[in-house]
């Protein structure tokens, strides 16, 4: 009789050891996960409070020319940066435009539509207050060796919003072989298409 006293007693104590060890070691893993959810938390909110979008992408040669370029849009917070780099080109004044799609198909780039005009403006130059087309990005100059720049930024438009008036999402960028004037409707008689590139997400 004493033994199985002695087994019970002992039994009932390898199982409250046991007990107390699961109950140590559940309480140990629920703080862990506790900890990776805060740790997973944060990277969560960090993603969704960065408003940073950025689209780079190469333009291909229309129309023979030999020219090449890099566009970059940047997006932070309601304002983007556009930064065009080009080289190639004849020297002298170039028009670039975005237009209404991102299809470079075409041997001319024709296949790019018009420029991109949601507001259904004449075409002008930028921020004139006669008006001008969202895609009305401007002149810039190419060197003597065919290298050329040109940058702007504005909250005219945006990367993947729901706004069809400013997402250029789908878009296409144009440049042109010769100066856009400004005036001649409805793009500014700016000469053939040299390079074209889709803005796609």
């Amino acid at each position: 009789m004493k033994k199985v006293s002695v087994f019970l007693a002992t039994f009932a104590t390898i199982a409250f050891i046991s007990c107390n060890d699961g109950k140590k070691s559940n309480e140990m893993d629920d703080s862990v996960t506790d900890d990776m959810a805060d740790d997973t938390m944060v990277d969560q909110d960090v993603d969704m409070d960065n408003d940073m979008k950025m689209i780079t992408f190469n333009l291909e040669p229309k129309s023979n020319s030999a020219a090449s370029g890099t566009v970059t849009f940047e997006q932070d917070g309601d304002n983007v940066k556009f930064k065009a780099e080009l080289k190639g080109l004849k020297e002298g004044t170039h028009a670039i435009h975005i237009h209404e799609s991102g299809d470079c198909s075409s041997a001319d780039g024709k296949s790019a539509g018009g420029h991109w005009n949601p507001t259904f403006m004449e075409h002008g130059k930028w921020g004139n207050d006669t008006g001008y087309h969202r895609g009305d990005i401007g002149n810039f100059e190419a060197d003597a060796d065919g290298n050329g720049e040109i940058s702007m930024s504005t909250d005219e438009w945006c990367i993947g919003c729901d706004d069809e008036q400013k997402n250029i999402i789908g878009k296409g960028i144009i440049v042109h072989e010769g100066a856009d004037d400004f005036t001649s409707q409805p793009s500014g008689d700016a000469g053939a298409r040299a390079l074209c590139g889709g803005i796609i997400k």
